[in-house]
């Protein structure tokens, strides 16, 4: 055994083990007991960041860990390949969008290699093939034919100059990232998936998931959001035809004072016909942003369109408004006012000099309060005709029976969750199987004839989609009748919301799944990825599973059973200001921090000029902020076991985790002195079989020492998953090895235990150099086949306790006694204490309290 650890050296060795003998190729075993972990998959950027390393790694801790445990364990690897990104490579680097993004495979791939993650790579896969899409399109074909899919007018971004759609991050300032033109929006046809149908379940099983983080469901359930109120019908005044509107709130019914409408309403385009003035206003709501958070900031604004509606139970007329707050994609596209009890009603009201009329009364809140702000909470009906003294919730029930018995309303749960639109107007996703015949009536592309194929030897303007842009692609036949080819490509997310399962059967060539493979694997046992996919990707990949299940592709409800999403990777950020306030970040390795002697604030130099920069907050390591460290780099400098076991020490998963080049280094000072440790040993040889019995004090301290490790690291991968705490007792357990000088052979049985522990359970995080020593300790098998510690809890007995004592309260000495001290005994070793003594003369006794294995307590007057 070399006396030195080169990592690049015992890494390079572990690695080619791994690959000659395909150490991690895995296959179902039924009557074992299974265990399937999955960490999100990248998209393939070109190289791997920290960010990257740290869920990785999480992830892989985790399945070799269960490896260990006996367990048949699925750790697979892929790479979510379409989207957007590629496209703007392609032009800024003059490549198809094909070649650059399996360049970056190449590249990543190998660099989750030299990090030693045990992944099966016999099955991998990436959803730019062919071979992957085809099995989405044709569940999209089937979902057709279930009536789950549909198409209609949506609302995009159009860039007037270049003619096309824009994505909504390609939309700058309200401007097209490309051209500069300001952004319409224009209604355009758009493929739809029902989600809608699956609201209820998504919402009901929420339940199920004990394992997620309740932060996560809490955000679905928002999302989801159901609600109880009531449908009804406004009559038009002097006009054909009603306005149908949604409202969780009838109880304020009578404060209607006001109907608003989308821009895109019917009624609205009808008003505009003659009313230059609206009609402007109309087109300039076309660019108005549609996102939650920009309509609750947004400035509220309306014009008459001179329609009014009849109040249902008042038959009093009330103005229809066109306001660009209401969408026309929610709801009905129109929404009864109530500015007495709505803020956003009252904002609007106020601004346009409509009435504001008080309905609900509450504590403290009077006829001057309501013109002042809304009142928003539920009390007691006024100014409401029969339903006037009941409460908000008796007026629920009775206006939604009065609406009822009308004929006009009734009782309906709604849902903020609207359906999934998957269509993109872009080139470099999966085209939609979909085609249109000369008589304008669509049709699935029959399974014989998927895939349907993305070119891949393109060339990108950067204005239209090749495919659009080619009048020959398109151009497809169907049952001997010309058709054309849909040219928009599926939301990436739609390759996103079932990897996970194409996983259990990834070469599979007949059919989507493989039911026996998928039923054995799924669902997915841990899941690990970051809180922002907490919404989109986790909800869609619900909705899908339950969409593979109704197939019958697979028995389980949910994808994934237990979700652990991990904390950002935050770095330090310098910068310099100019005067314009505009900020220009340096990257941590380019900076100098000086620090003086009489601790003042440090300060921070740019290497390149030796001129001060500003230190700003630490924040999550990223391109905009300059803050990111290469980890091919640290790989290179350190090694790979070096960068894992900072991932995984410097914080727990969960939390957010402070990069520190002083950190990485301690790290890499333990792995070479855990190396000595195991070294020195095997150079001594002569170790006997361990005899427990024969053990002196000194060689039970150190066993103790060894099994509380195996316990601590034991709890910490079964509960909080908190494994810095366990590392950090391995560290310590190697401070006890350091200070242990005894050479007998039940002296070298003790020592040999305890490096094989610290091995056996740093394995799952330091794989590469655990590979080795484990050889170096004597072992014919491999660690990563080894099982897991046993815990001796006999082990753990001490022979002897500390004990505090103390006098009134006040600790006055500490006393060893033996572990199996009664309480008597306990009581006469305080009372015998020197300094216990001085402190109870000429005082009485009036009680002892003994807290076995901590205290004893002696209270005197």
């Amino acid at each position: 055994m070399e006396e030195l650890y080169h990592p690049k050296k015992v890494e390079q060795e572990a690695q080619k083990f791994w690959e000659e003998t395909d150490a991690f190729k895995v296959d179902e075993e039924p009557g074992k007991e299974k265990f399937y972990c999955l960490s999100m998959f990248p998209y393939p950027s070109g190289k791997l960041h920290m960010g990257h390393v740290r869920n990785y790694t999480i992830g892989d801790v985790i399945s070799r860990y269960q490896r260990m445990q006996g367990k048949n364990v699925l750790q697979p690897m892929g790479w979510d390949a379409f989207g957007l990104p590629a496209e703007n490579a392609a032009l800024k680097n003059n490549v198809a969008p094909a070649k650059w993004t399996y360049e970056n495979i190449a590249y990543m791939k190998n660099q989750l290699k030299l990090l030693g993650f045990g992944y099966d790579w016999n099955r991998e896969l990436a959803t730019c093939r062919p071979e992957y899409y085809k099995w989405e399109q044709w569940f999209f074909t089937r979902l057709y034919e279930k009536g789950l899919v549909y198409k209609k007018m949506s609302t995009v971004n159009w860039d007037p100059v270049d003619e096309t759609v824009l994505a909504n991050e390609q939309v700058i300032d309200g401007k097209g990232w490309r051209s500069g033109a300001v952004v319409e929006r224009r209604e355009i046809p758009q493929w739809f998936i029902k989600i809608t149908d699956y609201a209820e379940q998504l919402l009901n099983d929420l339940d199920q998931l004990e394992n997620w983080p309740e932060q996560v469901k809490t955000m679905q359930r928002n999302w989801i959001n159901k609600s109880e109120g009531v449908e009804f019908h406004f009559r038009l005044k002097d006009h054909d035809g009603d306005l149908l509107v949604y409202t969780t709130r009838p109880d304020t019914i009578m404060g209607v004072t006001y109907v608003a409408i989308a821009p895109q309403h019917p009624l609205a385009l009808e008003a505009a016909t003659n009313n230059p003035d609206l009609a402007k206003f109309l087109d300039e709501c076309k660019n108005t942003k549609v996102a939650e958070a920009d309509m609750a900031t947004m400035e509220k604004r309306g014009m008459d369109t001179g329609f009014f509606v009849i109040h249902p139970l008042t038959n009093e007329p009330a103005p229809i408004w066109v306001a660009n707050f209401v969408l026309m994609d929610y709801g009905s596209g129109a929404v009864m006012s109530v500015p007495g009890h709505d803020e956003r009603d009252h904002e609007f009201a106020l601004k346009y000099g409509l009435p504001v009329k008080q309905v609900i009364s509450v504590i403290d809140a009077d006829e001057a309060d309501i013109q002042e702000k809304a009142i928003t909470e539920k009390g007691i009906l006024v100014n409401s005709g029969e339903f006037t003294g009941m409460t908000s919730l008796e007026a629920f029930d009775a206006v939604a029976e009065k609406l009822t018995s009308m004929g006009i309303g009734e009782k309906k749960v709604n849902y903020r969750l609207r359906d999934w639109g998957v269509s993109r107007q872009r080139y470099w996703g999966a085209p939609i199987p979909m085609m249109t015949l000369e008589d304008g009536s669509e049709v699935t592309v029959p399974l014989a004839d998927l895939p349907v194929r993305l070119p891949e030897d393109v060339e990108m303007d950067g204005v239209k989609s090749p495919i659009k842009a080619d009048p020959n692609w398109s151009k497809r036949s169907y049952n001997g009748q010309p058709a054309t080819q849909e040219t928009d490509t599926f939301d990436t997310f739609m390759e996103s919301s079932w990897y996970y399962a194409r996983f259990c059967c990834p070469n599979l060539e007949s059919a989507m799944l493989d039911p026996a493979a998928a039923n054995y694997w799924l669902p997915v046992d841990y899941y690990v990825g970051g809180i922002e996919h907490a919404i989109l990707h986790l909800l869609y990949s619900r909705f899908f599973h339950k969409l593979l299940r109704d197939e019958g592709l697979v028995d389980s409800d949910e994808p994934f059973k237990k979700l652990l999403c991990q904390g950002m990777v935050i770095a330090e950020t310098f910068y310099r200001e100019d005067p314009s306030g505009k900020k220009t970040y340096f990257n941590p390795k380019d900076v100098r921090i000086d620090i003086d002697a009489h601790g003042n604030s440090p300060k921070a130099f740019l290497n390149e000029d030796g001129q001060p920069v500003i230190i700003g907050p630490k924040e999550k390591m990223s391109k905009s902020k300059n803050n990111g460290v290469d980890p091919q780099e640290l790989i290179d400098k350190y090694g790979a076991d070096t960068v894992r076991l900072f991932t995984m020490f410097a914080a727990p998963p969960e939390q957010s985790l402070e990069w520190s080049e002083s950190g990485v280094e301690g790290q890499h000072r333990f792995l070479r002195r855990l190396w000595k440790l195991v070294h020195t040993h095997v150079e001594k040889k002569g170790a006997a079989p361990l005899n427990v019995a024969e053990l002196n004090e000194a060689q039970r301290t150190l066993r103790r020492k060894t099994h509380e490790t195996i316990k601590k690291m034991t709890d910490e991968f079964n509960q909080r998953m908190a494994i810095n705490t366990g590392i950090a007792m391995v560290m310590e357990l190697l401070n006890e090895l350091s200070r242990f000088e005894d050479d007998s052979p039940q002296g070298l049985a003790v020592v040999q235990e305890a490096l094989e522990t610290a091995v056996l359970v740093l394995a799952p995080i330091v794989p590469h150099i655990s590979h080795g020593l484990w050889r170096e300790l004597g072992h014919k098998d491999i660690v990563m086949n080894a099982t897991w510690p046993k815990l001796d809890e006999k082990a753990l007995e001490k022979d002897s306790i500390e004990l505090v004592v103390q006098v009134n309260g006040k600790l006055r000495a500490r006393i060893q006694a033996a572990a199996s001290a009664s309480k008597d005994e306990l009581e006469k070793m305080a009372f015998d204490d020197e300094n216990v003594q001085r402190f109870m003369e000429d005082k009485t006794v009036v009680k002892v309290i003994v807290v076995p294995g901590k205290l004893v307590n002696i209270v005197v007057k």
